[in-house]
């Protein structure tokens, strides 16, 4: 293997063992915490979450062996079954974030009438959208036998053999990014950049109030009116920051992947291997972002983890002073003697 494998084949198994991890995590503040699982989001959360776990344990491990072994690492009928799989998961999870998005954009936009515009009945609507949508773009492939290993991806994903099948397979791979991938990213932006406007209107009456408010607050001492404007600040920015998060990962996740996918159709350009690798890996990488951007950097996630280890520490801490009861009992009599 060449310096450049070494690294590719390291990098999967870093983006491997952290999403495996970050998953895992957020699936445990769901079984966790009440509160989350009352919570509308947390359906849509607890799909994209076992999306990147399978992805983590199907599709990721299949890529690193191909990398190391620059071959197809399984027989036909497993490679076949996880280009179904990774055609699938990839879907729902694009879908996945756009529905989030929606629910997000109802909450902002329509606050007093989101608990009747988005209940469980509704999400768990969008949600057997998202699946049949996901899964009719593998089945369509799977029986033009359109799934299989490719070597400039080194996994098993979408790929067609057959040199006579080539314009079908082309018409199906621009339909399938554009409902996938495209579709997705409109949904995205249109919500958020929605969600972004309320939230800068809100921004400015809440700096009009503050503003006033420090004016008539003549002997205020300069500390305090310092700290509160930079508050305006960060309150204008938190709100950019967050979608831009959202709208960024996406794309810098997704898109280098779909248009090397893309670009592969037209034979005219030539596109190396390590480059359909590291596309492919930072469509995984979204697998490993998706726990911090939706789930473990916000308020209630970091306190149900915070609560999990404190239970954690304080079941350990009473087996522990159990035990040494336990021992200085034994201890007593031997001491009597």
């Amino acid at each position: 293997m060449s310096i450049w494998e070494l690294l590719l084949a390291f990098l999967v198994v870093l983006l491997m063992l952290v999403a495996l991890l970050a998953n895992v995590l957020v699936l445990m503040c769901f079984l966790y915490s009440a509160d989350i699982r009352k919570q509308v989001p947390g359906l849509f959360i607890l799909n994209l979450t076992f999306c990147n776990l399978l992805m983590a344990v199907s599709s990721m491990p299949l890529t690193l062996a191909g990398i190391i072994y620059k071959s197809q690492p399984a027989g036909d009928q497993v490679c076949h079954a996880v280009g179904f799989l990774e055609t699938f998961l990839t879907t729902n999870s694009m879908l996945s974030m756009a529905a989030l998005s929606i629910d997000r954009w109802i909450a902002v936009v329509f606050p007093l009438s989101y608990h009747s515009k988005m209940r469980y009945r509704d999400a768990a609507l969008i949600l057997s959208y998202t699946w049949l949508h996901s899964a009719s773009f593998p089945t369509v492939a799977a029986s033009l036998s359109w799934l299989g290993f490719h070597q400039l991806y080194a996994s098993c994903t979408l790929y067609n053999k057959r040199p006579e099948d080539r314009t079908q397979f082309v018409i199906f791979t621009g339909v399938f990014h554009a409902l996938s991938f495209l579709l997705s990213l409109v949904v995205l932006c249109f919500t958020y950049l929605k969600v972004l406007k309320v939230a800068r209107f809100h921004c400015k009456r809440i700096d009009v109030i503050t503003m006033q408010t420090l004016v008539l607050l003549v002997d205020i001492h300069p500390s305090v009116r310092e700290r509160c404007l930079e508050e305006q600040r960060r309150r204008r920015q938190r709100a950019t920051k967050k979608i831009s998060t959202f709208i960024g990962t996406f794309i810098l996740c997704f898109a280098p992947y779909v248009i090397t996918r893309l670009v592969e159709l037209s034979s005219v350009v030539h596109i190396s291997s390590h480059w359909g690798i590291i596309s492919k890996c930072l469509a995984y990488s979204k697998a490993v972002s998706d726990p911090f951007v939706y789930s473990l950097l916000r308020h209630q996630y970091k306190k149900t983890w915070k609560d999990i280890i404190n239970k954690i520490l304080k079941r350990s801490s009473i087996n522990s002073s159990a035990l040494a009861g336990e021992l200085h009992n034994r201890n007593l009599p031997q001491l009597n003697e």
